[in-house]
């Protein structure tokens, strides 16, 4: 597998006083420059959207991946934060922290379709060959 970053990824992050959120990325990578969006619940029970659209802009070098994500609109809480993390050696998770001002937290985030693609590849290890 490519160490590119570009594609689909399934991801969490642990936010204080909500716990676990997921949410989806969608990451483009050119010359270790990365844009994307993603998109998540609101955790805010106050908030007017059931779900948020964000904007990512950053980078990678090497393992080490960090980006910004601004939330469109911003408001409900929510604007600017930052993330950085480091890839695993075949590409498919990128684990580490997120920040805001005063507060951080953990995220994770792996590349869609890899657990189908395994169980996709075990099927056929384990299929007898017709004759």
């Amino acid at each position: 597998m490519s160490d590119d970053l570009s594609g689909v990824w399934d991801g969490t992050y642990i936010q204080p006083g909500t716990g676990m959120v997921t949410f989806t990325a969608t990451l483009v990578e050119a010359g270790g420059a990365l844009s994307g969006c993603v998109t998540e619940p609101c955790s805010n029970p106050r908030c007017p959207v059931r779900t948020h659209s964000a904007s990512i802009t950053g980078h990678r070098a090497g393992s080490v991946v960090s980006f910004v994500k601004r939330y469109e609109p911003p408001g409900y809480g929510f604007d600017i934060v930052n993330y950085d993390g480091i890839m695993n050696g075949e590409a498919t998770e990128i684990d580490g922290r997120w920040r805001l001002p005063g507060t951080s937290g953990s995220f994770l985030m792996i590349r869609s379709g890899m657990r189908a693609e395994a169980a996709t590849t075990d099927k056929r290890a384990t299929t007898p060959a017709r004759e």
